[in-house]
């Protein structure tokens, strides 16, 4: 498994469970909705500066595992 997904972060107390940045209420799916709307990595990090570049390559690749029908499983 690729190791940026360690960056992600699942709790059921926040955000309703579903996968984040860990330390961040930003969802993954934000990001890769944002990608496939045409945002850039540098427009994302500049309309969200505490996030990495790094948090959004942890982003694609948990949509990549996903993508496989692999249950990911993320520490709470």
């Amino acid at each position: 498994m690729n190791p940026l997904i360690e960056r992600i972060s699942a709790n059921p107390n926040i955000c309703f469970g579903k996968p984040c940045i860990k330390g961040t209420r930003i969802w993954v799916s934000l990001i890769l909705d944002l990608l496939a709307d045409g945002m850039t990595t540098k427009e994302i990090l500049e309309e969200y500066p505490h996030l990495t570049e790094q948090d959004i390559r942890a982003a694609i690749a948990y949509g990549a595992e996903m993508s496989r029908e692999r249950y990911v499983e993320i520490p709470a």
